[in-house]
Parts: C-alpha cells; structure tokens; sequence
C-alpha cells in the first residue's frame, strides 16, 4: 500500500506527547512489512542537530487558505527504504515556541495554522503525482483532512482510490474555533451545520474527521468504549455512537528494538527480566543526576507527563508531602500549569534530597527516569492509551494507576488471580490513590514479591506485533469503503 500519514509531532524532529512516538513507531512497522508510508507533520522549531539532518527537495507550494496564498517550502527526513518525514515549512506560522500554544495559551491563529496544513500536506501528495491507497489522519490538527478530499480535492486522481481513517488519540482537543474562521476553509456555509463540522455555534476540525472519514479508530479498546458516553464525549457521544459501526479501538504498541532494558545505550546499566541486579545502578544513577540522598532500600518514584488536572496532578499534588513523610522519594519531569510547576519546585528547595524536579520533556533524560525508579505515578482522570506505563512495564517500573482508558487495558491489579503487573485504583480521588500506594509501599517492601510483579510486567507483550495487522484491515476497510465496496 501507499500511505500518507498526517500528524502534527513525529519522533525525533518534534515532540509534544505520545503522539510523536506513534507517528514515528507505527510508520516504521508498517515499511517493515513493505508498505510506502510518507509522514506529513509542520516543520517546527528544532534542535540544530536535527535540524542539519534534514534535506531540502526544492519543492515549494502555493497553498490557498481563504482569498491568500502561503508560500511553502518542503524539507525531508527518510527513516527508512520505505518511510520518509516530509515537514511543510512555513516560518510565520510554525517557527514559534510551541506546537500548539506557549505559556500564555493556544495560539489564537491555530484555525488558520492548520487550515494551511492540511491544505499544504494535500497539495505536496497532489504534486508527487503518485495514488495514494489510504491517507491516515490523527487528531483534531488533520480533521480536515477527510473533508477537504472528498470535497476540495475531489477531481484530484491521486486521491480517486485514497480510503480516509481517522485516529482520536484524544477527544477532549476538538480543534473548536469560532464560526467566522468558516472562510478559511475555502468551503461554502452549507457544511456549517450540525451533520458537518458545526458544533454548538462553532467549528469543529476533529468533528470534520469524524463526520467524513470512511473508518475511524482510537488508540485503546477501554477509551473507545469511553468515549460513547457523555463523561468521556464531551458532546460528541452522540455523532461517535451513531458512527459506531465505522470505529475500531486498537492498542498502542511500543517500539520494542528502542525500548528494550537488555540493550539500551542510554542506561547505567542494562539488565532483563533474569538479571535484575543491575537495575540498582540505574537507581543510583537518577538520584545523582537529581542530588537525591536515597538509601538503596527506600523505594523511588517517577512521575513523566504533562502537569495537568486531565493527568492527575489535582489529586497527586496535595498527596506529595505525605508521600514524602512516608519514606518515598520522588523524581518527578514535566510541565504544564503554572502553579502546578511552581509547587513542585518549591517542595523541591523545601525536600532537597528527596524530591528531583525538572519542568520540561528530554527524551532522552525520560529513560533515565523510567530505568531508575521502582515505581511510576499514573493518576490520571483520562487517558486514551498512554505510553509511559508501556515503557514501564518493559523497564520493571511498577505501575501505580488509575483504571481508565488504556491504562485499564494494559495494567493488572496485584490482586488478580493471574498475578499482577501493578496497582490500580478506580474512584478518582486522592483517598483511593493513597491507598493504592500503601498496598505498592507494603509490595515493596517483600522483595522477592516485588520482583515477581517486576518481571510479569517485563514479560508483557505491548508491541506492534499485536495492533499492527489491525492497521493493515483497517486500511484494507477504509479504501473498500471510499471505492463504494462496504468493507465497513
């Protein structure tokens, strides 16, 4: 097949969540198999070295967006035979500080950013004049990507066979905007309307997806069923429930070549499931890397991921000081809201020794994290899949978490008859989380015990072997539908 594979973030030129990981990790599964995949992501701000990685092709774009037209300009990154990152580079609207937003909130001309994304990633496709079997689009930033084929795009041959999936890797980013960006749609006023992109009075990117891609998928069984209703759905329950037989809810994988403890050049020490000593000087090389004074004997913990209320950080942060007096350290990496950041570094001068804080996201520094802590934080109130418990699970990092979207499908309970991989909580409060954590404390205390749930968790297969044949129905379904033969 040929695929075009849309995604705002794409490892390793740009990096806002586990979006990035997906982008880059199922691409390269699926050119493994012999598929041509071309990634399509804006070309953001990047580090140097990078940046020199890059080749520029010489193609430049016209690209409309309303009565304008955005010069483009295309820049490349192969990653394999089969899958190249193509970057639509236009310095005004994405050489910025961030992706999405900065610290004062999303950019106010995201409707026009990604209106000219779409537009551009469609037209690069149009001039490489090759058919496309299956365009796969993700999230609200590429919503528009299913619409703009079947109508602005629709005499374009290269599109003709093209089948349209949709991934939600997260409902609660709709793309919302107010009704007068419609013009930079280059649509007229009849898809303004509740069976299109409308959505209470405004536009919808991610409602456009929905509403026009052929098949749609989200990115754990648990989250698909969530999203059904109206406290996960945030007002789309509804549209996905009538939609219901076009949606398909496949697990995440984890890239395990890069992920694998026996191996990885960016530890201490490298150990597996049958050598588990070596995991100590992983340990002991986060706390100095923090100016943590932890005995070998007193468990640590890591938190890895956004400093967010939807993360778990309005029930994790007033619990952090009890944490602390219980005997646990904590190395926590991150950011967020303001105030959920400037709590932690002040408890970080006031339990210097105990706690490491670092505001921010270095992937690299996050396999330092992940290798060297007992156990990893997961309260989150909502979580499509998630990356880090997968990551680890493989470094024998116990999950602490709560049952909700993938975290429900891919941790165990320590309780289960089967034996555990974790310790999961169900009621979203604090009370619940702390006695989770007082059944992990008293694990861990059992050594022998806690290495027996340390090695089910590193046993545990979550890579692409599993999801990937699903992708390849999925796709093999979305172009059955786009040619009018069912396969729906």
């Amino acid at each position: 097949m040929r695929i075009l594979f849309l995604s705002p973030e794409v490892l390793p030129v740009s990096r806002v969540g586990g979006l990035a990981e997906y982008s880059h990790d199922l691409p390269l599964a699926l050119g493994e198999l012999g598929h041509q995949v071309d990634i399509v992501a804006p070309r953001l701000r990047m580090k140097p070295k990078v940046e020199a990685m890059l080749i520029d092709q010489g193609i430049r774009l016209e690209v409309p967006v309303s009565r304008r037209w955005h010069r483009a300009y295309v820049q490349s990154l192969p990653l394999s035979d089969q899958v190249t990152i193509h970057l639509i580079g236009h310095d005004h609207l994405f050489d910025r500080e961030g992706l999405y937003g900065n610290s004062f909130g999303d950019y106010e001309d995201n409707a026009e950013r990604f209106v000219f994304f779409c537009r551009a990633a469609l037209e690069l496709a149009a001039k490489k004049d090759k058919p496309l079997d299956v365009i796969h689009a993700n999230d609200w930033t590429t919503g528009l990507i299913p619409m703009f084929v079947k109508t602005l795009y629709k005499e374009e041959p290269v599109f003709e066979k093209a089948g349209c999936l949709m991934t939600v890797h997260n409902l609660a980013s709709m793309g919302l905007f107010w009704h007068y960006d419609m013009p930079l749609l280059g649509l007229g006023w009849e898809y303004f309307n509740p069976e299109a992109i409308e959505f209470y009075g405004k536009i919808s990117f991610l409602k456009a997806g929905l509403v026009f891609g052929d098949v749609l998928s989200t990115v754990s069984p648990t989250y698909g069923r969530e999203i059904l209703t109206p406290e996960h759905g945030h007002g789309l329950e509804g549209l996905l429930l009538h939609r219901k037989y076009k949606m398909t809810a496949i697990l995440n994988g984890v890239d395990y070549k890069s992920w694998n403890p026996a191996n990885d050049p960016a530890l201490a020490a490298n150990y597996s499931p049958d050598h588990l000593d070596p995991k100590a000087e992983c340990k002991q090389a986060l706390c100095k890397r923090f100016g943590l004074t932890i005995e070998p004997g007193r468990p640590l913990a890591a938190y890895v991921g956004r400093l967010l209320d939807r993360r778990g950080m309005d029930i994790l942060s007033p619990t952090l000081e009890t944490l602390l007096d219980m005997g646990l350290g904590l190395v926590i990496m991150g950011q967020g809201d303001d105030r959920y950041q400037s709590r932690l570094l002040e408890l970080a001068k006031l339990h210097k020794g105990s706690i490491g804080v670092h505001i921010g996201f270095d992937t690299g520094l996050e396999r330092t994290l992940i290798s060297g802590a007992d156990m990893v934080l997961l309260p989150s109130r909502s979580e499509p899949c998630g990356m880090h418990q997968l990551h680890s699970l493989r470094y024998g990092t116990v999950p602490v978490a709560r049952a909700t979207g993938g975290l429900q499908d891919t941790v165990r309970d320590h309780s289960s008859d089967q034996g555990g991989t974790g310790f999961v909580f169900h009621k979203y409060c604090a009370k619940d989380f702390m006695a989770a954590m007082k059944r992990a404390l008293d694990a861990f205390d059992q050594k022998e015990q806690w290495r027996e749930i340390m090695r089910r968790g590193m046993t545990q297969d979550f890579s692409w072997d599993a999801s990937l044949p699903k992708y390849i129905d999925l796709y093999e379904r979305a172009q059955a539908a786009r040619l009018g033969q069912g396969g729906v």
